[in-house]
């Protein structure tokens, strides 16, 4: 536990993809910071467990309460950002660190830690929700400091019907810890898996990678090979699958939840039937979709149907473009720039210093993500890069995010997180941004293949989205009944995917254990919709600023800059959209149906 953390070298080759340095957070596991930090945020606490009831007391004089208010959440604040850093080194640390159990070990203590610090802060909440809509209203209106927090107090009070007692909610504060230990477990297993390709021994990342590959064996092999090494751990990662949906549901249960995934809901802002509406909206479409568009590129490779492991491979056999880290960076923030200088220059700070993990590496945890930190903190960007098109577009993606948590990060940190429903905006828009570069400025021969890679990720982000949250919700109903079997998940699994790709796609055997990899099903419970909404969302806003391009910028930033001040409905309002409406989600299905159609004319 105490031995210091050792990073590789950083790359000599300006070319090759870079190693973040975590020193503006702590310098190692042994930094005297770590102590400090928190003391300052046992501090903050007890600063404000000063103030517990006296908000009830001051209901009465709104210009008090309000004065109140403002102190109380603004202590609140500073305890994040002062436990924000600590709780975000140890997991970025961790995180390309997944074989190295000091690391991990580490990354488990310090979240015990910062929920001992932070728990006893529960009564903040819970004394708000306590005094009526009024009684609020009124401090707000007369103290302007308070009036601020509106967006954070709107959050709160949604939750009020669904609050249990101090006591419980101490528990719940408390257990979570050790809840979290199931997603380590989930982390820790999938880090160490190799599969077995040939003589290779590959790990996820590179297993995942080799499927689009243009060599059919090699993807065949990879395939293979992973489906082997996934079934070897799937009763182990079906326990945790079952004991994570079994907690949530229990909670639910207490907080008077229909269904699992309200709370999610909740947390986003949107009714669950709009969700729903979403989704089928989307299941209703498979058909002119992924169906036809399978079918298509089943065609074009000359074959009756596609394997799985055909789903995403080249349409030429001979090696694809690849990208070194320097033209990756120069055609993301030429997309950037495309937008506007602010949005590139911003990006561009992400180059200038240590602040991405691209470099794939053994014990390395796979995918990509973006973490905000706090407010106070500049992001990192995490990927796993290997010099194709997709990498591209991750980086794109996860930089978009990064622009969107910088913008937003002059709202402070309470403020400026972003409910998911607005969360994908900007890294879905960057995607379609670099993409559209990618499409302009490629040989004619090579458009064919790249609007194909085009149409993949469109699929992958929507139709795949949704098939993945018509499983997690068919298994966490199933779940609720008793513990699902390794077998069963995988049956619910096959029966999703095998109606979201349609019958020209073959689910070859060995790929009822696939569900076991996607960590959003363990560390993020009905997460997985927000990317399908995000996308149908920004379908829209670049339908909007195709027709106006200059007029949409300023418009754009500011939607972003507003973190999480305001809802979905209320963010798309200037652009004059409704989302609301269900003529703004055909908006996506359409701008995705066309891409299928010029697809068509090229096979």
């Amino acid at each position: 536990m105490n031995a210091p953390f050792k990073a590789p070298p950083h790359p000599a080759d300006p070319a090759a993809p870079p190693l973040w340095d975590l020193s503006d957070l702590y310098a190692s596991r042994q930094d005297a910071r770590i102590a400090a930090d928190l003391e300052a945020g046992r501090a903050a606490v007890a600063e404000l467990n000063g103030l517990q009831g006296r908000l009830i007391a001051a209901r009465a004089d709104a210009k008090a309460l309000g004065g109140l208010l403002d102190r109380a959440i603004g202590l609140y604040e500073r305890t994040t950002d002062a436990l924000g850093g600590l709780g975000a080194y140890a997991f970025l640390a961790a995180s390309t660190a997944r074989d190295d159990a000091a690391a991990n070990g580490f990354e488990a203590d310090i979240r015990e830690k910062l929920t001992a610090i932070s728990t006893p802060t529960v009564w903040l909440t819970l004394e708000i929700n306590a005094l009526e809509e009024a009684e609020i209203e009124a401090a707000l209106v007369a103290d302007a400091g308070a009036s601020r927090w509106r967006p954070w107090l709107r959050r709160v009070r949604a939750m009020k019907p669904h609050e249990l007692s101090a006591e419980l909610e101490t528990y719940l504060a408390e257990h979570a810890p050790v809840s979290a230990q199931w997603g380590r477990l989930f982390d820790e297993t999938l880090a160490a898996l190799r599969a077995p390709v040939g003589k290779e021994s590959l790990t996820l990342a590179e297993a995942l990678n080799r499927l689009s590959d243009p060599k059919a064996a090699k993807r065949k092999a990879a395939a293979e090979g992973l489906s082997e090494a996934l079934a070897a751990r799937s009763s182990t990662l079906a326990l945790v699958m079952n004991t994570v949906a079994a907690d949530q549901a229990l909670e639910a249960k207490w907080r008077g939840f229909k269904r699992p995934a309200d709370s999610r809901h909740l947390g986003n802002e949107v009714h669950g039937e709009s969700v729903d509406a979403m989704a089928e909206a989307v299941a209703a479409a498979y058909p002119k979709l992924s169906h036809r568009y399978y079918a298509l590129k089943a065609r074009a490779m000359g074959k009756a149907t596609l394997d799985q492991w055909d789903r995403n491979a080249p349409l030429v056999t001979s090696k694809p473009r690849t990208y070194d880290w320097l033209q990756g960076k120069a055609l993301v923030l030429d997309s950037f720039a495309d937008l506007g200088p602010e949005f590139a220059d911003r990006a561009n700070r992400f180059f200038d210093n240590p602040w991405i993990d691209g470099q794939a590496r053994a014990g390395k945890q796979s995918g990509a993500y973006a973490h905000p930190v706090t407010a106070n903190r500049h992001p990192y960007v995490f990927l796993n890069w290997m010099g194709e098109r997709r990498d591209v577009l991750t980086l794109a993606h996860e930089l978009g995010h990064g622009i969107h948590q910088t913008l937003a990060a002059d709202r402070g940190t309470l403020l400026a997180d972003t409910p998911l429903t607005l969360a994908e905006t900007a890294s879905i828009f960057a995607e379609g941004l670099t993409f559209d570069r990618l499409l302009a400025t490629a040989p004619k021969a090579e458009q064919r293949g790249l609007l194909a890679g085009r149409i993949e990720d469109g699929l992958n982000t929507v139709v795949r989205q949704i098939a993945f949250h018509r499983f997690e919700t068919r298994f966490h109903d199933e779940r609720a009944s008793g513990e699902v079997s390794a077998d069963r998940i995988g049956q619910i699994w096959l029966e999703e995917m095998g109606a979201s790709l349609g019958p020209a796609v073959t689910l070859n055997p060995g790929y009822e254990h696939w569900w076991s990899y996607v960590s959003h099903f363990v560390h993020s419970p009905f997460y997985v919709y927000a990317y399908a909404f995000g996308d149908l969302l920004v379908a829209a806003l670049m339908e909007t600023r195709r027709k106006d391009p200059e007029a949409f910028t300023p418009l754009y930033r500011d939607l972003l800059a507003g973190g999480g001040t305001r809802t979905y409905v209320e963010a798309l309002a200037p652009f004059g959209l409704n989302p609301r409406d269900p003529a703004f989600w055909s908006i996506g299905c359409g701008r995705l149906e066309r891409l299928v159609d010029q697809f068509e004319a090229l096979v």
